[in-house]
């Protein structure tokens, strides 16, 4: 496997078509981190929940879901919650997500998974089983969605690979079917988890849309 700092030759990249994935809810469900964040602040589950869920149809900063809560100082506790988190477990992955990685590579495309993450969601991911071609968060890309630099980055590590070659599945509208979009990608949107469902795709700008990766494999032909 690759990483940010060891790009695919260029001969590769120019040559294929790359599947590049998101990571949360795409291949990690983040139904725990959002309970862990809940008993962290003292808040119900379901309230917490309702509340991202209203800041995401509003089309607002996640920002506003904590103050609503009355917690804007939230981001001085995800210490605490990264503590009892403990990082990406088995029981997060989407039981789809390995057999569609393997899928992917078998059908011949190049697999990546590049997304906005800790630096350290690299080696827990690798831990579980998820061993793509490239993989690269963006704390260690220094680079974050929806900047449009963070694609540029994406496409060197995928050895100068055409925009036109690499297709990029996220369940966000905003940060990974716009940008990837713009970037002359192909987006592909994975409608599940709160983003995927709540937030739509007005100008239409996903070439896919798909529920699962089980489906994604098999329909990924449809995003050329």
């Amino acid at each position: 496997m690759l990483t940010e700092t060891s790009p695919v030759a260029q001969i590769e990249g120019a040559a294929r078509r790359w599947v590049c994935l998101d990571v949360g809810e795409t291949l990690i469900d983040e139904t725990r981190v959002w309970s862990v964040w809940a008993d962290v602040l003292g808040i119900p589950r379901l309230t917490l929940m309702a509340a991202v869920g209203a800041t995401i149809v509003q089309n607002r900063e996640l920002d506003t879901a904590f103050s609503l809560l009355g917690v804007p100082d939230w981001r001085t506790r995800i210490p605490e919650v990264d503590a009892r988190y403990q990082g990406f477990q088995r029981q997060d992955l989407y039981p789809d997500a390995l057999p569609a990685l393997a899928a992917l590579a078998a059908a011949g495309y190049g697999v990546a998974v590049i997304a906005n993450q800790p630096a350290h969601r690299h080696g827990e991911l690798a831990a579980l089983g998820v061993d793509p071609e490239v993989m690269a968060m963006s704390e260690a890309m220094g680079v974050a969605k929806p900047d449009p630099a963070f694609f540029i980055e994406a496409l060197r590590l995928l050895g100068g690979a055409d925009p036109a070659d690499v297709a990029y599945v996220g369940d966000r509208t905003d940060n990974d079917v716009v940008p990837a979009a713009a970037a002359g990608l192909r987006p592909v949107r994975i409608r599940r988890g709160p983003w995927g469902l709540l937030q739509g795709d007005p100008d239409g700008l996903a070439v896919l849309t798909v529920p699962s990766l089980d489906e994604l494999v098999a329909r990924i032909d449809e995003a050329w």
